[in-house]
């Protein structure tokens, strides 16, 4: 234990017992949630693909999309055991909602236990995250390494997620690499282009259009920002080998997204990172509880989706590790030319 303050503050397995408690769930609650929240989306879905007036159909579009959002958080749940653990109607439900969304169940699992075992390291796989290069790795890279790197965290990658992140990157690519591992990929892509051409045939191309194609790119584009803004803000720490921690990654590599209570609805707590990544069997209905518990949780790294924020975001590129700060490459070509002064003079 650590001292904050004149007040002892928990750390490692202290810290992580102290959030056992709200990993209870209650499964009444979580079907609650699935159950609304998926009429919700069926709802919002059919009324883009049958308004007759097309700003209703665009307004019914960002609705499903946020519903899309919410439900995928939902699913994220299950997959990590915190909600309706077990449930053969859950995964009846669920599944088939990964496979829409572009994240079948095989590729997502590995992906994204990769990303909760590695974030706040300085890794050469992008797994499960977006990478990150430190400075003196950037100077030292190749006009290729350097391209591609640019490419992964372009605010146009991000943009059109649902191709580069979920189509590619989650859904196409493991199966080409790994088609035995990841065959359920094989099934998300069939199916998902089997909806959109069944969806085409029976209702024209506005429907798949409004229903569809829209919500999709709506819905992943937020998602993967949001995930991207969890771990690229102005007080992240990228630790050390020999500091890093499971407990200390969660609390000083994953943020607190600080939103009003409508898109706090529609993220599903997600926001509340830094406790999902401390203890990911806590339900999401029970994060803001358990970071309203316990005060090592309280002073978490803060961002939002307000302009200035997400701007300040994307422009964060790379670890320094000089000045254990993320930064612009504006600031990161300051930082060499300044090496480069002091290299000078003391010569």
């Amino acid at each position: 234990m650590s001292a904050v303050n004149g007040a002892a503050f928990r750390t490692g397995k202290d810290l992580l017992r102290a959030t056992e408690p709200f990993t209870r769930e209650y499964p009444l609650t979580s079907w609650w949630h699935l159950i609304s929240t998926t009429v919700f989306l069926v709802s919002a879905l059919v009324a883009a693909a049958l308004l007759p007036w097309w700003p209703l159909r665009v307004l019914a579009s960002l609705l499903g999309a946020l519903l899309m959002v919410r439900d995928f958080v939902l699913y994220h749940d299950y997959m990590h055991g915190a909600i309706l653990r077990g449930s053969n109607l859950a995964r009846a439900v669920l599944y088939p909602l990964g496979a829409l969304l572009m994240t079948p169940t095989r590729s997502w699992r590995h992906s994204h236990n990769f990303h909760h075992a590695n974030v706040g390291k300085v890794v050469g796989s992008s797994v499960g995250s977006f990478p990150i290069l430190t400075t003196e790795m950037w100077n030292k890279a190749s006009k290729r390494e350097r391209l591609m790197y640019r490419i992964s965290r372009n605010p146009l990658t991000l943009a059109c997620a649902y191709l580069t992140v979920f189509f590619a990157n989650v859904s196409l690519l493991p199966l080409i690499e790994e088609p035995r591992r990841y065959w359920d990929s094989a099934i998300a892509l069939v199916l998902h282009a089997s909806l959109i051409t069944g969806v085409w045939l029976i209702g024209g191309p506005s429907v798949v259009f409004f229903a569809l194609a829209l919500p999709l790119l709506i819905a992943s584009t937020l998602g993967a920002y949001i995930f991207y803004a969890q771990h690229n803000y102005e007080d992240v720490r990228i630790l050390p080998a020999e500091e890093w921690h499971y407990s200390a990654a969660a609390l000083e590599s994953s943020s607190y997204m600080k939103l009003g209570p409508l898109m706090r609805y529609f993220t599903a707590n997600i926001g509340y990172h830094h406790v999902h990544h401390l203890n990911p069997l806590i339900p999401f209905y029970r994060l803001p509880e358990a970071m309203a518990a316990l005060p090592e949780l309280q002073q978490p790294g803060i961002t939002s989706l307000k302009p200035r924020d997400v701007l300040a975001c994307l422009q964060l590129k790379l670890w320094d590790e000089g000045s254990q700060r993320i930064v612009t490459r504006r600031q990161a070509r300051a930082l060499e030319r300044r090496a480069r002064a002091l290299a000078l003079n003391a010569a």
